[in-house]
């Protein structure tokens, strides 16, 4: 359980974005970033995964006070997080909480301040909001984006391939997707969430310390929402903070679709026994073959996968 005079810290708010071949959608993101940053002290850290577009010139030229770190290689999107944090930890007087954000992110006004804010709350069983996230839209007029997750479990890899993940998520014991538009009215605790934009609190970073590098690309968020949850810090999601989010390619690339799914089976594997984990990945490869059998590339790529064992085993990067 955290400590009951859990702090913040002091010094601005972190707002980390890690980059990569990101020239074309940085420059609405950095416009967007006073007004959703509207009553806070803050500053901006981007890590770049060396692009090979103009990102790091585009940073100079509109972001000029920004600290950007260079990694050098396309490091995935936990190192490139793990280095925007480490030139924070280093600014004169620290950070008192962290924004993680991809660069596709359009805040809404005051969005970071709800965040920040919540941070720290002690909730009914004595745990603390250690990782607040906004409501998340596709369309500035569109409904909100279904973002909370519950921990995957067997059962739920199960109704969600018989099912589906969305007709199942009404049911906690059936889907890993919160689909209760219930859920999204009111400030909703979660296992995770997806992790587009999301507020960190600096006692959770210190101790739950780096994100898990290995993997390289989705799951990362996950890995650490649920280790901080571990440690007595919840996820939890505050609707009065929004942003736009402009992404989703996975949904129809089949490597990154591949990547996600292997990801979600390697971190099970991570909390879980080998028979659970046997029993897992089999349900996962149900719907994939099913989906497959009805004409998804994507699916068929990410089954292929699903039955190498040394897919498995390693994290493949884009």
């Amino acid at each position: 359980m955290p400590p009951k005079n859990a702090a913040e810290g002091t010094g601005p708010v972190a707002v980390l974005v890690v980059t990569w071949n990101s020239a074309a959608v940085l420059p609405e993101f950095i416009a967007s970033l006073p007004a959703g940053m509207a009553g806070l002290d803050w500053r901006l850290v981007v890590a770049d995964n060396d692009s090979a577009d103009d990102t790091v010139a585009v940073l100079s030229a509109l972001a000029p006070d920004a600290t950007v770190v260079q990694t050098g290689r396309n490091a995935g999107y936990a190192a490139g997080v793990n280095a925007a944090l480490g030139a924070a930890a280093r600014w004169d007087g620290g950070f008192r909480a962290a924004l993680v954000c991809n660069p596709d992110i359009r805040m809404r006004p005051g969005c970071a301040k709800v965040l920040v804010d919540a941070l720290g709350s002690e909730l009914p069983d004595g745990d603390r909001v250690g990782i607040s996230v906004p409501l998340l839209y596709e369309e500035e007029d569109g409904a909100p984006l279904q973002s909370l997750r519950r921990e995957s479990s067997v059962t739920r890899a199960l109704g969600e391939a018989v099912v589906g993940n969305r007709r199942a998520g009404r049911f906690p014991r059936w889907s890993e997707m919160v689909t209760d538009p219930a859920a999204y009215e009111g400030p909703t605790r979660a296992d995770w969430a997806t992790g587009a934009l999301m507020a960190l609190s600096k006692d959770c970073l210190d101790t739950c310390g780096a994100w898990d590098e290995s993997f390289f690309l989705y799951s990362e968020e996950t890995e650490y929402c649920l280790r901080a949850g571990d440690h007595g810090y919840a996820t939890r999601l505050e609707p009065t903070a929004s942003a736009m989010h402009l992404g989703g390619d996975s949904q129809v690339s089949p490597r990154l679709w591949t990547l996600l799914t292997l990801n979600r089976v390697r971190l099970y594997g991570r909390r879980h026994g080998p028979v659970a984990t046997t029993a897992f990945r089999a349900a996962v490869l149900l719907r994939e073959t099913s989906r497959a059998a009805l004409g998804r590339p994507a699916s068929r790529a990410a089954a292929a996968a699903l039955l190498s064992s040394s897919a498995l085993r390693a994290t493949p990067g884009p």
